[in-house]
């Protein structure tokens, strides 16, 4: 077998060429009211995060881990942020490239795989923007504590988080059909769904994992909102199946 990861950045240069929601880069005019202060991004399916959460970005050194496709990117730099994106998809970095090429302004590109230390110095980020990604790997405890490694003090962690739900299910979230932890590489029969549903190799994570490895890693959570699916029976069931955080490293 494949590394895992390496399967996860083919699976997801798939998808984007498919047409994947989350590997469309912004239009031009998307991009142009952004400049005029109209803008509005994602962690999670469904909800906005607040502006609140963000502050004052102008000036500052953004990160956008496995946040490749063009579309958060792109409005950070609209609001006067020096971006850098990390992501392991050829297709999503391309996106990147495209939107600034277009723009007109500079982003720093890495190919590099999150599971491995992060290839920037320590407090080198006032923001990292990290959304709904980590499924994708199988342990996310030293993500977090590169997240804090690589923050300055200060700084803020905005984390989409799938929190496991979505993995008890079949394909028609109607029936109950798997045990936690989701993990094809421990279970045949969840590597055989992964296979099926050409979903890549993904894993479930506790909110031990997520929220509780956030704060082992010296982060402190300010702020935290549910969400759903977007769509389909657990979203029309009202089940919050993701959490967005916002965590900030302490001064001290």
């Amino acid at each position: 077998m494949k590394d895992y990861q390496q399967i996860n950045a083919e699976t997801i240069d798939r998808w984007v060429v498919n047409g994947w929601e989350w590997g469309q880069p912004i239009s031009h005019q998307e991009y142009l009211a952004a400049l005029s202060g109209d803008w509005a991004m994602k962690l999670t399916p469904v909800k906005f995060v607040p502006r609140e959460w963000f502050g004052d970005v102008r000036g500052k050194q953004v990160l956008g881990l496995a946040s490749g496709g063009g579309q958060q990117m792109p409005l950070f730099a609209a609001l006067g942020a020096r971006c850098h994106v990390l992501d392991y998809s050829d297709r999503q970095l391309a996106s990147e490239r495209l939107v600034a090429d277009r723009e007109g302004y500079h982003i720093q590109l890495t190919k590099a795989d999150m599971t491995k230390p992060l290839p920037y110095g320590d407090e080198r980020f006032d923001l990292i923007f990290h959304p709904v990604s980590n499924c994708y790997v199988q342990d996310v405890l030293p993500i977090w504590r590169e997240c804090f490694r690589v923050l300055k003090k200060g700084g803020v962690l905005l984390a989409g988080l799938d929190i496991g739900i979505n993995y008890l299910f079949d394909e028609g979230e109607t029936t109950l059909i798997n045990t936690l932890p989701f993990n094809p590489l421990k279970n045949p029969e969840h590597l055989k769904q992964s296979g099926e549903s050409d979903s890549g190799i993904q894993f479930s994570h506790t909110l031990q994992e997520q929220l509780g490895g956030q704060l082992e890693a010296g982060l402190v959570l300010t702020h935290l909102y549910d969400d759903t699916n977007g769509s389909g029976n657990l979203h029309e069931h009202n089940v919050a199946t993701f959490v967005a955080t916002r965590s900030v490293k302490p001064l001290g």
